[in-house]
């Protein structure tokens, strides 16, 4: 088992300064896939501001943000196949984006509306996770259904270093080594779980360890070197599939904004650590490889983020023409059939709403 001799390598291909460390994956060897990976992560920075923008100017609800932390996403994105599923928390626009959720979907959730995570062109992914690790269980049934009836996919469900201190991720790779569930955990490690850092969370050496008590592979990865991620999780997908051997993979990061619109890092983060993180972000590291080795312009480079901003745009100006969502709409999918009690709330709730004009 990888790290069975408790000591994890850091697996990388870029390093801080761009230059790259071993060959690329044989899937990303080309000029055209390289330029397309970094499209992404800047639409996805690029979306993220403007998330940040709308909520700050009364256009949305909180928002969490995942700047600095686009390759995961990604490499996640690039790795797994159309026939995978993906089981998100709330940091995974890149990932998200590449399996064909729109903009705006995103943006109508975060604005309060349920139906932006019914999405138009992916049916099998699962919505967002906002409780804590409970993804991770969900991750678990459908890996089993997966062997169950003997299908060549596998899973993917991610979360924060914050999530791996509860129940539920521990059942969930438990069961998932117990049982031989084709499914890859992959855990964003940015550091804060909200204010809380990691060392107050864990006395392991590493996320990567805590593989080695349910007797799955551990991997560790730079979370920051987008080649990286797809790189392992390519292989990790692949021996899930065809294998059904399970996964945890650590991927180590850094949350560069607040950890929602509702926080304020500054109360408790140092920012000579913020500082120190923003110079190994993946853009510059990415941005920096391509002119390195691929000729990479700055015509080139603004190009793309103003085709980025206008698809942006785009998505902003189709979420601020969505029709109001009907006022207590959220009552009537708690249950197939609503109860009585449940009635009686939104009716009462609905009163309230009028009272207050």
């Amino acid at each position: 088992m990888p790290g069975s001799d408790f000591n994890f390598e850091t697996i990388e291909f870029l390093d801080p300064t761009g230059q790259l460390k071993r060959p690329l994956p044989a899937a990303l060897a080309t000029r055209d896939k390289l330029v397309e990976l970094y499209q992404l992560m800047v639409q996805t920075r690029v979306f993220d501001l403007s998330a940040i923008n709308l909520q700050r100017t009364g256009a949305m609800g909180t928002y969490p943000s995942g700047e600095g932390q686009e390759a995961i996403g990604a490499g996640i994105g690039f790795a797994m196949q159309e026939n995978d599923v993906l089981v998100p928390y709330y940091r995974d626009v890149a990932a998200q984006i590449r399996r064909g959720v729109l903009l705006e979907e995103i943006l109508r959730y975060w604005g309060g509306d349920e139906w932006g995570m019914h999405f138009q062109h992916q049916e099998q992914d699962f919505p967002i996770s906002v409780p804590i690790a409970t993804q991770a269980c969900h991750a678990a049934g459908i890996a089993y259904a997966i062997k169950y009836r003997r299908q060549s996919r596998a899973v993917v469900t991610t979360c924060g270093d914050g999530a791996t201190s509860k129940g539920d991720f521990y059942e969930s790779i438990n069961i998932a080594g117990a049982m031989g569930l084709p499914v890859v955990f992959v855990v964003n490690n940015n550091r804060w779980a909200i204010s809380v850092p990691l060392e107050k969370q864990t006395a392991a050496p590493t996320i990567a360890h805590k593989a080695l008590a349910v007797g799955i592979d551990g991997f560790r990865v730079d979370g920051n070197d987008p080649l990286a991620v797809f790189h392992v999780l390519s292989e990790t997908l692949e021996r899930a599939r065809t294998e059904h051997r399970p996964s945890l993979v650590e991927a180590l990061s850094y949350r560069l904004g607040d950890h929602t619109t509702a926080d304020d890092a500054s109360r408790y983060r140092p920012q000579r650590e913020l500082d120190a993180a923003r110079e190994l972000e993946p853009l510059i590291r990415f941005k920096a490889y391509l002119q390195k080795e691929h000729q990479w312009t700055d015509a080139e480079d603004e190009n793309i983020y103003e085709c980025c901003k206008e698809q942006v745009k785009k998505a902003i100006e189709a979420y601020r023409a969505l029709p109001e969502q009907p006022p207590g709409e959220f009552f009537d999918y708690m249950f197939a059939r609503p109860t009585a009690d449940l009635e009686q709330q939104k009716q009462e709730w609905l009163a309230g709403v009028k009272r207050r004009g």
